[in-house]
This record gives C-alpha cells, structure tokens and sequence, in this order.
C-alpha cells in the first residue's frame, strides 16, 4: 500500500530510531520466535491466506513452551494464524505440545467462539498425560463461554467436569467468578442459592466477595450496599477482600469520604491491612482531599511495614497527572526504580491519557520500549487514537508499525483507530482497504459513511450506530 512521499520520509527518522531502539529492548524470546513461521507470516503475499507456502529451515532453532505461547499471544486476533502455528510447530518443528501450549490455542479458539474445536482439542489433551486438561482449561471455557452469553452452556460445562476429576471447590469458584466477571451475577446468585447444599465445601465468605464486585462491576451500586447489609443478616464473615471490595464501591459512586470511613473503623478493629486495602485508600483520600494526602498515606504505609507495590505507585501517578503535576510524577517513575519497583505498562498509560504533545509522547514511548516494557493492544489503541484525534497521521504509522514488528496482530479498535485517523486525512482508498482487510479476517468493522457502509443503507433497518 502506497503512502505519501512526504508522509514515508518523516516516518524513516522516527521509525529508524525506534527499531534501533527495539533491538535492544525486546526479549530473547521474541527472537526465537522470529523464525521462518515468523517471517513467512508478518508479511506474506497474501495476508489472509489460509494455506501459506511453510517451509522447514534447515537447521530450526529449539523452541520453548514459552516461546510457543508468546507467538500464540501475537496471533490472538487471528484464530486462523494461530492455528496454522500450533500444528506447524508440531509437524514441522517436532514440537510436543503440553498443556499450557493447548491451554493459550483454546482461549485464542474461545475468543472467537469456535467452541467445538476447543472440545476437539481438549478430548486430545486428555489422551496424554503431559497434556491433561487442568483447572486453567475449564476456567478459560467458562470465561469464554459466559463472555459470549452462553451461561447454561457454561454450568452443563461444570457438571461434566467429573470426568476429568476437576468437579470440585476450585472449579465451582471458577464458574462464581466467571459469571460476576461477565455480568452475571443474577445468575451467579442463583446458582449459588440452588446448589449451597450440594456445594458447602465452598467458602460463603469467599463466593459473596465474588457476587460484591460482580455488582461493582457492572456499577449497581445500590444493589452493592444491599448485598453488603445482607451479608451481616445472614451472618457471612466479612474479610479484608470484603472490606477492600466495598472501599472501592464507594470510590467509584462518588464516596470517598466513606471508604475513609471504612478505612478507620478498621484500624479502630486493629486489621491488619494489606497492600490492595491501602492501596484503595490512597485512592480514596486521592479523591476526597487531593494527592498530596495520598502521598501522605504512602508514607505511612511504608512506615507501618507495608511495602507498596506497583499498582500503589500507578494510582499516585494517576492523581499525579491528572492534576497536571507531570514533573512530580516523572520524578515518582525515578523513585519506583530506585526502590526496586519496575514500572508496568500502565505505568506508561497514566502518562499517555495526559500528555497532550506529540513529540513528548513519542519519546515516553521509545523510553517505555527502551526499558523492556511491552506494550498492550490497548497502548496502540490509545495513542493512536489520540494522535489521530489531533490530525497527526505521521505517529500513528508509527505506533501501527511498531504493533506489527513486535508481532502483535491488531485487534478490532485497532483497524478503527487506524482507519478513522485516515478518514480524517481523506484517504479514503487507504481506509477502505484496510476495513477490507479486517472484514477478511473476521474482525468487525465499524459502520461508516465515507466507506459506503453506513447502517442507514443496510436494508435491515437497523439504526446507524
């Protein structure tokens, strides 16, 4: 696909930069799996191609399950791809797959609601005992089936599972929480109802905590303080996830000063707090009185023995910036490494919903690359929607490039991101091929004028989203 002259030329310095950049920071692992699959595959004649020419290298170098799941991971939006590597490393390379190897392909196969082929595969696990099915198995069924609606697909799912000995608490915690997970936790609430007297091996403390941020997640937040006043009715033992649950609620329905309350009635009952409750708190007082005080509370977390991890440093990062603090908060990212805590990458993420120059962004970028970070789906997303938004298509490539060089194959938002920052530049042939492309690989494109495929002229009826 021809771009602009110019639009090639501004992109070689930047891309330049990145990919020396790269080199150094991606794992060796992801080299390994840059062997001839890798490269036949990144840019093939025809992209979409399900029977690409394979060939055997002469002297193939070893592969790792870990390795294999990585370059499973890289090809999560593309259940064909993915599959054509699982059998090609096992034909071609003699690689024997094993249970995590089975486990990453039936979550990519789930994902895309090929749910025979994932039973397929699971009666060939079974057959061998260094592949057996295991409780990760069923809880990537029950997440994929209850993500897709398929609830009562789900339990038969979880009443079958005494043929491979896995009908038991762990596994009937994994179907409470899938269902809460997915909103359906009326559902996860009757389940619980009908099957208490079969299932009192269970903790009633541990499956109410599900059904809590269930509720919380789906932001019933009425329904959260009702649920929570049944508890002390029915006499359930509230625990510190308990507290840490509700803490949150009231954060989130706007009622910080409540989680504070919360927080002291527990030190007056000397719980002993862990780091997710303080966690919460330096959230809460974030909100009621301003960073400064969670910075406080930080402080004294630390000094009551408490080590913070990185999800305490994120939220103080958050706060940080969204109060425009950037010169705080990029001094906070120092102190994280100095104390022996590595920024993940929603580290990263704290930074990019603020920042609000191009050029700034792309060096946080480089330097989250730099420090062996790897980005998410969601990263690529975000920035290229951002760039996008303020008309800036040279960036865009750039992170579009880059998604695709660290072998990470673009999802639906992606294809969006990308198609709607062209549009936005009146490429319009640009954009329809690559709607096309994504329409090719079964992803969904979304319904837009300038493409002829507004809703408006489907004949259904339906209403232009």
């Amino acid at each position: 696909m021809k771009r602009p002259k110019n639009l090639l030329s501004n992109l070689f310095l930047v891309s330049n930069t990145l990919q020396e950049l790269l080199i150094h920071s991606i794992p060796i692992a992801f080299y390994v799996k840059s062997h001839s699959f890798h490269q036949i595959t990144a840019n093939p004649p025809n992209p979409i191609s399900k029977n690409p020419n394979f060939y055997t290298p002469s002297s193939p170098k070893p592969l790792d399950f870990i390795t294999v799941c990585e370059t499973l991971s890289s090809y999560n939006n593309d259940f064909n791809r993915a599959l054509e590597f699982f059998n090609w490393v096992e034909t071609n390379c003699g690689f024997r797959h094993n249970t995590e190897t089975y486990n990453s392909m039936i979550d990519i196969l789930g994902k895309f609601f090929e749910f025979d082929k994932c039973w397929e595969f699971i009666e060939i696990m079974r057959k061998h005992s260094f592949s057996m099915p295991n409780y990760f198995t069923f809880r990537i069924m029950f997440k994929r089936y209850i993500s897709a609606h398929y609830v009562n697909e789900a339990i038969d799912m979880y009443d079958r599972l005494g043929e491979f000995n896995l009908k038991d608490e762990t596994s009937f915690c994994n179907l409470i929480d899938a269902l809460c997970e997915y909103k359906h936790v009326i559902e996860a609430e009757g389940l619980w109802v009908k099957r208490q007297s079969f299932v009192k091996f269970v903790s009633e403390t541990k499956v109410c905590n599900m059904m809590l941020r269930g509720y919380a997640k789906m932001g019933w937040w009425g329904k959260c303080r009702e649920f929570w006043e049944e508890m002390d009715k029915k006499g359930v033992r509230k625990d510190l996830v308990t507290y840490s649950i509700y803490m949150d609620v009231q954060c989130k329905c706007g009622k910080p000063w409540k989680a504070l309350k919360m927080y002291k009635d527990m030190r007056r009952k000397r719980m002993q707090l862990d780091v997710v409750a303080y966690n919460t708190v330096i959230h809460a007082i974030g909100l009621k009185e301003g960073v400064d005080f969670s910075i406080r509370m930080l402080r004294e977390m630390k000094e009551l023995g408490c080590q913070p991890n990185v999800v305490t440093y994120n939220t103080v990062l958050k706060l940080l910036c969204e109060n425009g603090r950037m010169k705080e908060a990029y001094g906070m990212l120092y102190q994280m490494r100095k104390m022996g805590c590595e920024p993940d990458v929603l580290t990263y993420h704290c930074f990019f919903r603020c920042l609000v120059r191009p050029k700034e962004m792309l060096r946080l970028f480089e330097k989250m690359l730099e420090s062996g970070v790897t980005p998410r789906m969601d990263t690529y997303v975000m920035l290229m929607r951002k760039f996008g938004r303020w008309g800036f298509l040279r960036p865009v490539y750039i992170v579009w490039d880059k998604m695709k060089e660290l072998g990470c194959s673009p999802n639906e938002a992606a294809y969006n991101a990308l198609i709607d920052a062209l549009l936005q530049k009146g490429m319009v042939d640009n954009a329809r091929q690559y709607d096309e492309e994504m329409l090719a690989k079964g992803l969904s494109a979304k319904p837009r004028v300038e493409l002829g495929t507004n809703a408006a002229n489907d004949k259904s009826g339906d209403v232009e989203l």
